[in-house]
């Protein structure tokens, strides 16, 4: 701007110099044009470097803004990254219904005491041990104590209850009769292949008045330790768990015995469907994390076993499913 004014001013004065001097009209309107061309050339000139200038300022702040945005970005990367970081991977195996909805719903509260709880998704009995054996998994969470027992024994395995969390009574179903006492003469009764699930439906039935068992069989008593069976009902343990919701589905039984896993899995409620189940109070049959010996005194296990016992996760049990899981602050 300062440079423009000073050349108008000149060229005003110049303009009457030479009209005084008797130049004419066509030299001054040549010089006013000049002039005037000058004052637009230099005006657009300044404007245009005023432009370039503010331009350049303004890639010069995005730059710098961009500069800012991925330093922030950087830094909160960092910070995320170390923060996974700090955390402590944990593997368990379960059972789809409860145990894996269980962990799920364990995984926020895990997460905040520094656990990355990974869940591996199992739909049978055998591959979850196979799998923590071979230390494809930290812990396996699906088979209560005799089970696990028993499985120790058969395949001898290094393995060790880390806690109880909860129990499943066990049921016996059926389409056709409302009651045990309405079995009628000759029934056949459908239970699993698992030995340690026969001693379960057998004490029921005993319970019930309907058998008698060998004295001392107790939990572990098995089709060949009745003693007295006066309804001359027939047994069938030759089916595995997970394929007797199918079995009820289908009436191939008059009473079908369902692990409560896979009655919720498979839409049944195990605490109104059954005709029988057997008592919750002084339940032997509780649900444990197991885990390789080795491993016992593992904090994240410790932890683990904490969380699953607490009253949130109670509360958690207590409400999705109703009676038909009993946690362990429960017993």
């Amino acid at each position: 701007m300062k440079k423009t004014c000073q050349l108008a001013g000149f060229t005003l004065a110049s303009v009457a110099l030479l009209a005084a001097c008797g130049e004419d009209n066509n030299t001054t309107t040549e010089i006013d044009n000049n002039a005037g061309g000058n004052n637009v050339e230099n005006n657009v000139n300044d404007n245009n470097s005023d432009e370039d200038n503010e331009n350049v300022n303004n890639d010069d702040n995005e730059e710098n803004n961009m500069d800012d945005n991925n330093e922030n970005n950087n830094e909160n990367n960092n910070e995320n990254n170390e923060a996974a970081g700090d955390m402590e991977p944990l593997n368990v195996g379960a059972t789809n219904v409860p145990h894996a909805e269980v962990l799920e719903f364990a995984q926020p509260l895990l997460e905040d005491e520094g656990i990355d709880l990974e869940i591996t998704t199992f739909n049978d009995y055998i591959l979850p041990n196979q799998a923590l054996d071979e230390g494809e998994l930290d812990a396996n969470y699906f088979q209560h104590v005799p089970y696990l027992d028993s499985q120790i024994d058969e395949f001898d395995y290094d393995f060790v209850n880390a806690g109880e969390i909860h129990v499943e009574p066990i049921g016996i179903y059926s389409q056709d009769y409302d009651s045990l006492s309405d079995l009628p003469e000759g029934a056949l009764i459908l239970m699993s292949d698992s030995v340690a699930d026969q001693g379960r439906i057998l004490n029921v039935l005993e319970t019930e008045g309907l058998i008698e068992l060998e004295e001392g069989a107790g939990i572990e008593a098995t089709i060949e330790d009745i003693a007295e069976n006066p309804n001359d009902f027939e047994f069938q343990a030759n089916v595995e768990a997970a394929l007797l919701p199918t079995a009820y589905e289908n009436n191939e039984a008059d009473a079908i015995q369902i692990n409560s896993n896979y009655a919720l899995d498979a839409g049944l409620n195990p605490s109104e469907d059954p005709i029988a189940s057997e008592e919750v109070e002084d339940n032997p049959y509780f649900n444990v994390i197991a885990v390789r010996s080795e491993d016992e005194g593992d904090e994240r296990i410790e932890t683990l076993v904490d969380v699953l016992r607490s009253e949130d996760v109670k509360d958690f049990i207590d409400e999705e499913y109703e009676g038909s899981v009993v946690h362990y602050l429960d017993q």
